[in-house]
C-alpha cells in the first residue's frame, strides 16, 4: 500500500495548492470527473460566458427607446455553445496533462476514480489502488440536488451541469427553483428565444437576498417570465416530446425541456467521511476550524465541501490558506469569511456584501438608498428599477452591509468590500476620495452621502 505525504481529492481550487514549493513531497491527487472542479467546467466560467451571449442578445430588445433600430435575427445555439466549450475543455485537459505529465510534477500521482475511505487516513482511490497519506485536503466540490418529486427520476432533466451542452435550442423550458442558478440560466434562455416558466416553492425569487432586492427582482422577472411562485412540483412524467409537471395547486406546466435547479449538496456523502473519523455538521458539510481543519488531525478541508458559501472565491481564499497551513504548520493563518460578497448574473445583476436589513435588524444601524435614476449616467441609461442599498453603524459609520440591483451591481460593490475589508467608514470614503463625474461609482458615492449619520 502506497503512502503519501499528502492527498488531495478534488481538481477544482485543491488543485492549485501544490506548487514548487512542494517539490521534495509525495503527492496524490484523486478526481472522479474532470479536471478543474466546478467553476471551469459547470459553474463560473461557462455560465458567464452564455450570460454574456444572453446579454448581447437581449439589446435590440431594449434599444428602440433610445432611437435604435435594432433586431434580433436569430441564436446558433451550437455556434455559442461549441465556442464557449471549445475553449473550456483544452483547459480541463492541459490541467490534466500537466499534472500528469509535466516535469514539475515528477512528485504527484493522479488517480482517476470516486474515492471513498476505508479506514484512518486509508483512502480507496476508486482505481483498484488504497493509499495511505499523513495529511489530505477534503476539495471535492459540490453536486447539484436532485429533488424528491415522484416521476422525476424517469424522465430525462437537466441540471446546470447538463443543460449548458444542449444539442439543440429548445422552443420552451420550465426551471423548477428559484435561486442564483435558476435565475441565471432563466436569463440565459429567455435571451436566446426560450419562453421560459419558472417555479418557486417560496413567495419570491431570489429569497436569500435582501428583501428589497428579492422583491424587486421577483417583479421585473415576472415581466420577463412565466413566473409561478408558492409552487410545489408533486409530480413529473414525460409526455409527447417534453416534460409535464404536476404542481401542488392542480396547475400543470408542459415544456420540451426541464431544468432542476433547486440548489447544490456537497460531495461528503460520497466520501465515506466517518471511516477517517471527520464529522460533519447537519447539512453534510465538513466542520472546520479557523485555519481550514476538520476535526482529525491533518485533515484539511475547503470550497463547497465545508463552506456554506458555495463560492469559487471563497475557496480560492481558502485553498491559500491551507496552503500555507501545509508548508507552515508552526505558524498557521486563518480564513477570513467576515466580508464575503456574492453577485447573481442575471438581469439586472444582484451584488452583495454582509448584512441584509432584515439581518440587522438586532443591531443598531442606518440605511440609505440610491436609485440609478437619481445619478447621471443611469439617467442617461434611462434605468427606473436599479438601486443601492448602504447600511451601517450609526456611531461609527462603519459599513455593516451593501446591497444593489442594476447594470454592472458586481462591479460596483467592490470599493464597498474593500472599505469594509479595511475599515473605512462611509463619511470617509465619500468624502476622502475623488467619484468621477459621470460614472456609474456615483451610484454609491451618492447612497454614502445619504446615509443619516448625524
Amino acid at each position: 500500500m502506497r503512502h503519501f505525504d499528502l492527498v488531495i481529492i478534488g481538481t477544482g481550487s485543491g488543485n492549485s495548492i501544490v506548487d514548487k514549493r512542494f517539490a521534495d513531497w509525495n503527492v496524490a491527487i484523486v478526481e472522479k470527473g474532470t479536471f478543474g472542479g466546478t467553476c471551469l467546467n459547470v459553474g463560473c466560467i461557462p455560465t458567464k460566458m452564455f450570460v454574456h451571449t444572453a446579454d448581447l442578445a437581449a439589446v435590440p430588445a431594449n434599444a428602440a427607446k433610445f432611437g435604435v433600430d435594432a433586431e434580433l435575427t436569430g441564436v446558433r445555439w451550437t455556434d455559442v455553445r461549441d465556442r464557449i466549450f471549445g475553449r473550456i475543455d483544452p483547459i480541463a485537459n492541459s490541467g490534466r496533462e500537466y499534472r500528469t505529465s509535466h516535469p514539475d510534477n515528477e512528485n504527484v500521482t493522479v488517480y482517476t476514480g470516486q474515492s471513498r475511505f476505508v479506514g484512518p487516513k486509508t483512502l480507496d482511490t476508486g482505481t483498484g489502488e488504497t493509499i495511505t497519506a499523513d495529511r489530505f485536503v477534503l476539495a471535492a466540490g459540490s453536486r447539484p440536488i436532485t429533488p424528491d418529486v415522484p416521476g422525476l427520476n424517469e424522465i430525462d432533466f437537466h441540471t446546470s451541469d447538463t443543460v449548458m451542452r444542449l444539442e439543440e435550442l429548445p422552443r420552451t423550458m420550465i426551471i423548477l427553483g428559484g435561486g442564483f442558478v435558476a435565475a441565471e440560466l432563466a436569463h440565459v434562455f429567455s435571451s436566446f428565444g426560450v419562453d421560459v416558466t419558472v417555479i418557486a416553492r417560496s413567495g419570491a425569487l431570489l429569497r436569500h437576498e435582501d428583501a428589497d432586492v428579492s422583491a424587486r427582482f421577483t417583479e421585473l422577472a415576472s415581466q420577463r417570465w412565466d413566473v409561478r411562485l408558492n409552487r410545489l412540483a408533486v409530480r413529473a412524467e414525460r409526455t409527447g416530446d417534453g416534460v409535464t409537471l404536476h404542481l401542488d395547486n392542480g396547475e400543470t406546466v408542459a415544456a420540451q425541456e426541464l431544468l432542476v435547479a433547486t440548489g447544490r449538496r456537497p460531495n461528503t456523502d460520497l466520501l465515506n467521511l466517518a471511516a477517517t473519523g471527520v464529522e460533519l455538521d447537519d447539512d453534510g458539510y465538513v466542520i472546520v476550524d479557523e485555519h481550514q481543519k476538520s476535526t482529525v488531525d491533518g485533515v484539511y478541508s475547503l470550497g463547497d465541501m465545508s463552506s456554506h458559501h458555495q463560492l469559487k472565491h471563497v475557496a480560492n481564499h481558502e485553498a491559500r490558506v491551507v496552503q500555507h497551513n501545509l508548508l507552515h504548520p508552526d505558524e498557521p493563518i486563518a480564513a477570513d469569511h467576515r466580508f464575503v460578497p456574492h453577485a447573481v448574473f442575471s438581469s439586472p445583476q444582484i451584488a452583495s456584501v454582509g448584512l441584509t436589513e432584515e439581518q440587522a435588524r438586532d443591531v443598531p444601524h442606518v440605511v440609505s438608498t440610491q436609485d440609478y435614476a437619481g445619478i447621471a449616467y443611469g439617467w442617461a441609461m434611462e434605468d427606473t428599477t436599479g438601486f443601492a442599498k448602504l447600511i451601517a453603524d450609526p456611531s461609527t459609520g462603519l459599513l455593516l452591509g451593501a446591497h444593489i440591483i442594476g447594470p454592472q451591481a458586481s462591479t460596483l460593490i467592490q470599493p464597498v468590500i474593500q472599505a469594509m475589508s479595511f475599515g473605512l467608514d462611509a463619511r470617509t470614503m465619500a468624502r476622502g476620495q475623488y467619484w468621477i463625474h459621470p460614472a456609474m461609482p456615483e451610484l454609491i458615492e451618492n447612497a454614502l452621502l445619504n446615509l443619516p449619520l448625524g
